[in-house]
C-alpha cells in the first residue's frame, strides 16, 4: 500500500510492480481510486534508471483513468502489505526492587536496573 499526495494530506492508494520499461529498472504504479477530500482519481507512475535518476509520470480524473487502462497489460501484481501491528496483553508484576506491584503503575516510570540507596 503506497500513499499519494493529495490535497495536501496523504492518502493510501493501491501500488501496482510493472514490467521494466527500456532504460528503467524499477517501475511502480500508484493508484488512487477516490480522493476523500476532493474525489480526484490520481495515478503516479514512478520509475528509476540504472544510474538511480527518478522520474514521476502524475495524472489526474479522466486522463488517470486512460492512462491505467494503457498501462494494464504491463501490471505484474498487485503490492499487499501486511499490518504486523497488534497489541500484547503482557503486564510485569514486579518494580524495579524484585517487589510484587500492589497497584498498576506506568511501565514507562519503572528504573529498572537503580539499586536503593540506605
Amino acid at each position: 500500500m503506497g500513499y499519494l499526495h493529495c490535497c495536501g494530506k496523504l492518502h493510501k492508494a493501491r501500488t501496482f510492480k510493472l514490467v521494466p520499461l527500456p532504460k528503467f529498472i524499477i517501475c511502480e504504479l500508484d493508484f488512487l481510486k477516490h480522493c476523500p477530500v476532493c474525489g480526484h482519481t490520481v495515478v503516479q507512475l514512478t520509475r528509476v534508471t540504472d544510474s538511480d535518476e527518478l522520474s514521476t509520470i502524475r495524472k489526474i480524473n479522466d486522463k488517470a483513468l486512460k492512462f491505467f487502462d494503457s498501462l494494464k497489460s504491463k501490471i505484474l501484481y498487485e503490492k499487499k502489505y501486511i499490518n504486523y501491528k497488534y497489541a500484547s496483553k503482557f503486564y510485569l508484576n514486579y518494580n524495579e526492587f524484585g517487589v510484587k506491584k500492589r497497584c498498576y503503575a506506568n511501565l514507562s516510570a519503572l528504573k529498572i536496573g537503580l539499586a536503593e540507596n540506605r
